[in-house]
């Protein structure tokens, strides 16, 4: 937490409610600029906002996952608030059903009893107060079971405070066990005992618990709960445990619920797809949005700013550090990558005379501003103790933000302060090595801001317009105006040799990528390799490929993209890596989504595996809808992986894909990842692509 509120509390006798919107997608009809998204007013943090364009009428809508009943919409409106709006309910995203209506709004905290059903729930705006666009710290639906004594159905840990004993790897973390994705997972260590518990954020009284299992279950564990996250009550327990999905009707009464795992099935740890908690009612409090922050100097300050205002002011500004490194470590990381907007470079401070406290960098606004919100995205070189401060000179600095608790990755601090410069004073480093940001971004009023390019408009979805594609109807090999042919050796440990054009032709309405066991190019297989580069790439959109791949041992079949900088000469994988289907032939039942950039790649890559049918017996669609926001890849119907942005930089590192792409299809043969070959692996073997489409 940034700050200790004061907190409205609101006690219902006739309900146990849930707080169902908090870190579900959210989307709106428009944003004021990137620093205040619509994902702000869902985040639980009264410190971050969304704001609209400067018209009317404007909306904001969250989607809850499933229908749910709505007993309760709170709003936390910034100076800048709607005098006419509407609450609205909608199964489909669609048609709205209006739920709560008023043309005499007074903004502040709102707490509107409301009654409705649905999976989706918007304020659509239609008369703003003042001449700026509306803003939201804070919009909450609450609902839940109105029946006092009986179990609600609605979710409680969704998208709740998490943690656990482990976690086997980055792409396993506990938070994709309360995310209401069965495609994501946590996972721990291979050892007894482990556990993974979550923050319900205020004492309910529990009645139910629903584990989805992965294959890596528990035969033996325990249910707790706790009213301090300390001392633990068994409400169930189970022992014989044969995992998959298990719905428990327990009673106890706690804040936190754990899953306390004390034997394993199998030799590795263990790994739920989710982790879902029901409670009911006896009379709950339910901790509405905060109404003002402690007056603690250590703390940022959740000030309302100049409504509607706040812009991007440290962009392309001259910028000054303790020290930077310029080596073949870090080439180069000089203060002006923390403000070129690129989260791929960075700034770090010099191996020689720069590991050492304090550590500071400065930006030049070029002109006297009010500073109302600083982003840090850290390296994993970050600051544990430090100060956001503020000069007019340069030489004397006022602090406006304190920590001696800094987490790293994407730190939004909220803030109050006046100067021309503004530093980030570092005073305890997080490990042996120095301080590094790949990004900081100052926001406020005044100064002498530069407009960075803006982002394309985001696709919506399910996006219908088509902008590229291939069919692989016409001709005998590949069309050479849409794909360039791509020969050599592979990395990654391959051992094929990719032709030009040998092994590729298109047959029956497929594009055909045949591996073969033939000698060419000091290699003793060949197959074929081809991308899209100087000739198609896209920044967002759905972009798809009806694919059938071969099985063996050592095949390895691959749609993905490459960022176009790759291009100019960034190295890899400071560019981007959007891998949508990778398939190891040697278990065509599982696929493989994964996004690979700076801080994270290879096998610590951003990524999901899941199991289906088997992929080589027929054709599959394999796709990603992205945006600004998110990528969602599916196999047919069926979610893989969901990226969002947020989550992303605030658990991995920086979200390097708001750039243009290229498509790439190949074939290897052998490798670090799909390992060896082997006297059953067939040859040749083919990969047969029946289309490639890209939609916006």
């Amino acid at each position: 937490m940034l700050c200790t509120y004061i907190v409205v509390v609101v006690t219902r006798a006739d309900a146990a409610e849930t707080l169902l919107s908090q870190g579900r997608p959210t989307t709106a009809s428009s944003i004021e600029n990137v620093g205040t998204p619509a994902a702000s007013a869902t985040d639980g943090n009264a410190g971050t906002r969304w704001s609209s364009a400067y018209s009317d009428p404007q909306w904001i809508q969250v989607d809850l996952g499933s229908t749910q009943t709505i007993t309760r919409v709170a709003l936390n409106w910034e100076a800048a608030y709607a005098t006419a709006y509407q609450i609205q309910t909608s199964a489909n995203g669609t048609t709205w059903t209006n739920v709560y209506t008023t043309t005499t709004g007074t903004g502040g905290n709102q707490s509107l009893p409301v009654s409705g059903s649905g999976r989706y729930v918007r304020v659509n705006t239609t008369a703003r107060a003042t001449q700026y666009g509306v803003s939201l710290w804070e919009f909450q639906v609450f609902g839940g079971d109105t029946t006092p004594g009986t179990c609600g159905t609605a979710n409680a840990a969704l998208g709740k405070t998490y943690s656990a004993s482990s976690t086997e790897n980055a792409g396993t973390p506990a938070s994709s066990a309360f995310d209401g994705n069965n495609g994501t997972r946590w996972s721990s260590a291979a050892s007894d005992p482990q556990w993974v518990q979550v923050d319900l954020g205020s004492t309910q009284v529990v009645c139910g618990v629903t584990l989805n299992w992965e294959a890596a279950y528990a035969t033996a564990y325990t249910i707790q709960v706790s009213t301090n996250g300390t001392t633990w009550t068994t409400i169930h327990t189970a022992t014989g445990s044969t995992g998959g999905v298990q719905t428990l009707t327990v009673t106890g009464t706690g804040r936190y619920v754990r899953m306390n795992g004390t034997a394993r099935a199998t030799q590795w740890g263990y790994s739920l797809w989710e982790f879902q908690v029901r409670v009911q009612g006896v009379p709950a409090t339910t901790s509405d949005t905060p109404s003002s922050p402690s007056s603690s100097p250590s703390q940022p300050s959740t000030s309302p700013s100049q409504p509607g205002s706040n812009v991007l002011l440290s962009y392309k500004k001259p910028a000054f550090a303790s020290t930077s490194q310029n080596d073949t470590n870090c080439n180069p990381c000089t203060p002006d990558k923390a403000f070129d907007n690129d989260p791929a470079s960075r700034w770090a401070t010099n191996p020689t005379g720069g590991w050492v406290d304090p550590g500071w960098i400065y930006v030049d606004l070029g002109a006297t501003a009010q500073i109302k919100q600083v982003v840090l995205q850290w390296d994993p070189a970050y600051a544990v103790a430090y100060q956001i401060q503020t000069s007019a000179d340069a030489n004397n600095w006022t602090p406006i933000y304190t920590t001696t608790t800094g987490k790293g990755f994407r730190e939004t601090l909220t803030v109050n302060g006046t100067g021309r410069y503004v530093r980030m004073y570092g005073t305890a480093r997080s490990n042996g090595y120095g301080y590094s940001l790949w990004e900081f971004k100052v926001f406020g009023t005044g100064g002498a801001p530069v407009q960075p390019p803006a982002f394309p408009a985001d696709p919506v979805f399910p996006a219908t317009n088509l902008v590229w594609a291939d069919e692989f109807n016409t001709g005998t090999n590949v069309d050479t105006s849409k794909w360039t042919i791509d020969p050599g050796t592979g990395q990654n440990g391959e051992i094929q040799y990719y032709t030009n054009l040998e092994n590729t032709s298109v047959s029956g309405g497929s594009l055909v990528i045949e591996a073969r066991k033939q000698t060419l190019g000091g290699r003793d297989y060949t197959s074929g390799r081809i991308n899209t580069s100087n000739k198609f790439s896209t920044q967002y959109g759905r972009v798809e490929a009806r694919i059938k791949v071969p099985k063996g041992n050592g095949l390895w079949p691959a749609f993905w993209m490459m960022g176009t900088d790759f291009l100019q000469g960034r190295p890899w994988p400071y560019n981007g890596e959007i891998d949508i289907m990778e398939i190891l032939g040697r278990n065509t039942s599982e696929i493989y989504s994964t996004l690979h950039a700076p801080a994270y790649n290879g096998g610590g890559g951003y990524g999901q595996k899941i199991t289906t049918v088997d992929l080589s017996l027929d054709y599959h669609v394999y796709s990603t809808e992205w945006d600004s926001k998110h990528m969602t890849f599916r196999v047919d119907n069926q979610i893989i992986l969901v990226a969002n942005k947020d989550t992303v930089e605030t658990t991995r590192g920086p979200w390097v894909y708001d750039h243009q792409f290229y498509l790439i299809l190949n074939l290897a043969v052998g490798g670090d990842f799909p390992g060896p070959i082997d006297a059953t692996t067939p040859f040749p073997s083919r990969m047969y692509v029946d289309y490639v489409r890209v939609y916006k």
